[in-house]
């Protein structure tokens, strides 16, 4: 339950859907724990062992651990978000004889995280996986077609859910502004610091606009060295409880990663009245009002000057709020849920 899309999705379904329960991992160093920031009214679970990042002992007894209290609730149904989580999880409840498995994409590792060779191992993995998941969810339509387009389960098995997320009643872009101590244009980041997110092609973006005051909320490995490789025009505010007042202050949301899934951050901004600048990854294209452009800096950074130059906030907040609804995702989800009966 890292900070990210999926943590924010888990949380509201878990406040609007009954008899749910969560069993979570913890995240890992340097990472912010969502449930930190905004504790379900449902009570969670740790799993033991459960982490990020492959540890053979810790797999085996988070997998060992999962199957005992599968059997011991004897639930309907598991529903498995994120790659570590739906591996074990889902292997979990089958050898537990859990009746119904589902289990959401928020992205996929099918390119720019690993090596070919573990690429390829990750997509036979996750081939496999899909034969004994009843029902695939999708976060959108480009995430979709690209798992299908590596043959990761059949068209029949998937369903499209948009992520629905709400947000605190942002101050306005004044006071905001005034709060962070910044004035000017102001460009925002939100999100962790790692290789994929491409910090680097941040900065680079950032020194191109001299004149625009860059915020970056977030950590992660890679802070330091960004953060000893930023110009001056570039503040680091850290994890951010209050990420509605960093998206208000800003005029313009920039994503400049090389995969992406359904980029929440993005949607939150558009919440906040403020449109994006974005690579074209996922499904950046399906919850942008702004520009998906291509990632070179000089095209992402001409992009930002003419998003700045327009007044796109009302157009961004009244779509996200039109089709990013937590009531529609929720009902969706209810939806799925009752026609694994049939």
């Amino acid at each position: 339950m890292n900070v990210g899309g999926p943590a924010a999705i888990v949380v509201e379904l878990l406040e609007h859907l009954p008899d749910q329960t969560l069993l979570t991992g913890e995240v890992e160093l340097g990472e912010a724990d969502h449930l930190a920031l905004r504790s379900p009214a449902t009570p969670f679970t740790r799993v033991p062992g459960l982490g990020r990042s492959p540890r053979a002992g810790d797999d085996v007894r988070a997998l060992t651990w999962l199957t005992r209290e599968l059997r011991r609730r004897r639930p309907d149904v598991v529903h498995t978000h994120t790659a570590k989580a739906g591996t074990l999880g889902r292997l979990a409840a089958r050898t537990a004889r859990v009746p119904y498995v589902v289990h959401t994409f928020h992205g996929h590792l099918l390119h720019s995280y690993f090596s070919p060779r573990v690429t390829r191992a990750v997509v036979t993995t996750e081939r496999l996986l899909a034969r004994t998941t009843d029902r695939i969810v999708a976060v959108g339509d480009q995430v979709r077609d690209d798992l299908l387009a590596a043959r990761i389960g059949r068209p029949e098995q998937y369903a499209v859910i948009k992520p629905g997320i709400s947000v605190r009643t942002p101050p306005t872009r004044a006071a905001a502004k005034a709060a962070l101590g910044v004035d000017g244009p102001v460009v925002a980041s939100v999100g962790r610091l790692i290789s994929i997110k491409r910090p680097d092609r941040l900065l680079a973006v950032a020194a191109l606009l001299p004149e625009v005051t860059f915020l970056v909320a977030g950590e992660g490995p890679l802070l330091e060295t960004t953060r000893a490789a930023a110009a001056p025009n570039v503040r680091f505010l850290g994890w951010r409880g209050d990420v509605e007042v960093v998206h208000a202050a800003a005029d313009v949301a920039l994503l400049t990663s090389d995969n992406e899934g359904m980029p929440v951050a993005l949607l939150e901004a558009a919440l906040c009245g403020t449109p994006a600048v974005s690579t074209d990854v996922g499904s950046a294209r399906e919850v942008v009002t702004g520009e998906v452009v291509g990632t070179d800096p000089a095209e992402l950074a001409a992009a930002v000057r003419r998003v700045l130059a327009q007044d796109l906030g009302p157009t961004a907040r009244q779509r996200a709020q039109a089709e990013f609804g937590v009531a529609g995702m929720v009902e969706a989800h209810r939806a799925l849920y009752a026609s694994l009966r049939r």
